[in-house]
């Protein structure tokens, strides 16, 4: 089974495709032969990575310096797409930004959170995806999400808050574009495990990190099987733990536990059992 849009014949849209998983998914798209549009804030890096990208086999590559969370740019940008290619087959919005942030503030840090990882792909699907539907192909908008935005741990309000919208706003769109009439366009939520990228500050990869190069692989086989959620593992957590983890998350709500319970010292035997249970 394969994704008929991952395919030659085929224009990809991918921000924050200069580094890390948005170019390791690039650079797989390539090797298929698609024209790829990138999109990146690092506008020193983009004739790098074009010139990259055609060597890895692109038939063409148009890159432009945008901040996903302005629309205007994203419109014009969708515009010079479509002159160029005549449309556009995978969206991956996939720019994503990881600030320190608090409940209590500071507020800047919510809106450039916010900005680039829910508005920017909220923006990117509401500018690409009446064209990429009424281009009558099959296509497909591929968000990038977080564990983070499931299980929401304690550290970083703003990312998971950004990270559980998308998850929710994705899940709306499949709904929603699999219910559009001549729609042939395929909605997924790639949520990835722990991966070494710029985003995690580190400058050396753990060894409990996937490669952005695993991500991208395990992403494509993943949406060749037609799954929605494309939950990663990683060096350190396989599925297994994760459905536990994310299970106890939502068991918070049935049971009327504390808030993230996951994290309350009254809770943590309980948690440690469940994980050890086998079914």
């Amino acid at each position: 089974m394969t994704h008929p849009a991952l395919c030659a014949d085929s224009v990809a849209v991918v921000t924050g495709g200069a580094s890390g998983i948005g170019l390791a998914a690039a650079t797989k798209f390539a090797g298929m032969g698609m024209r790829l549009a990138i999109v990146d804030s690092a506008e020193d890096k983009l004739d790098t990575v074009a010139t990259c990208l055609r060597d890895a086999g692109a038939a063409d590559v148009m890159v432009a310096p945008i901040d996903v969370s302005e629309r205007d740019q994203i419109v014009a940008f969708e515009a010079e797409v479509t002159d160029r290619f005549g449309g556009t087959d995978i969206l991956m919005n996939n720019a994503g930004i990881g600030a320190s942030s608090s409940c209590l503030g500071p507020l800047d840090a919510w809106q450039s959170i916010l900005g680039v990882n829910l508005w920017g792909a909220i923006h990117g699907t509401q500018v690409f995806a009446p064209g990429m539907v009424r281009r009558g192909r099959p296509g497909a908008i591929i968000n990038t999400g977080s564990k983070q935005g499931i299980t929401t741990p304690p550290g970083n309000p703003a990312y998971n808050v950004s990270k559980s919208a998308l998850k929710t706003f994705t899940e709306a769109l499949a709904h929603e574009l699999r219910n559009t009439g001549g729609s042939q366009i395929t909605a997924h939520l790639l949520i990835p495990g722990f991966v070494f990228t710029g985003i995690t500050g580190l400058s050396e990869k753990p060894q409990a990190a996937w490669t952005a190069e695993q991500t991208a692989e395990f992403f494509i086989e993943r949406m060749n099987c037609g799954d929605f959620y494309i939950l990663c593992p990683d060096n350190d957590v396989p599925r297994k733990l994760d459905e536990k983890r994310m299970a106890w998350a939502m068991g918070d709500i049935i049971e009327n536990r504390p808030a993230l319970s996951r994290w309350h010292p009254d809770f943590s035997d309980a948690f440690a059992a469940f994980v050890d249970t086998n079914d």
